[in-house]
């Protein structure tokens, strides 16, 4: 099924913190954020240039977001855009929300993520 995505403006961070960290001020910044519990760790998704210096972080990342809502009975549409990306060897980082997935790649990656999405019959907007 061919999809629409858009290509989110700015660079982000995949960050880390200990599971008991209290979530920061600076993961709330900027349009688009996350910040995740789990047991293990706080995981943190936000603006890169937010991200003060000594968190562990995983910097330069873009991001695109599928035009949804879903709904939760549909399958593969996450598959649809992570099966692309992988054939072209570009790495992932996915989100869910509840209405749809937003895709992080690496920033170096956008350009070549962007043809192999369009060449599997996506469309990808700026």
């Amino acid at each position: 099924m061919p999809l629409t995505l858009s290509v989110l403006s700015g660079t982000y961070a995949v960050c880390q913190l200990p599971a008991d960290a209290a979530p920061p001020a600076w993961a709330y910044a900027g349009e688009f954020w996350s910040v995740t519990r789990v047991p293990g760790e706080l995981s943190v998704v936000c603006a890169a240039e937010g991200v003060p210096a000594g968190v562990r972080a995983e910097r330069g990342w873009a991001a695109l977001r599928l035009h949804g809502p879903f709904e939760f009975t549909l399958t593969g549409i996450l598959a649809g855009v992570l099966n692309p990306l992988r054939d072209a060897g570009v790495g992932i980082f996915a989100l869910s929300t509840f209405d749809t997935d937003y895709v992080l790649v690496a920033q170096p990656r956008l350009t070549e993520a962007v043809t192999a999405l369009r060449a599997a019959g996506h469309t990808v907007t700026d």
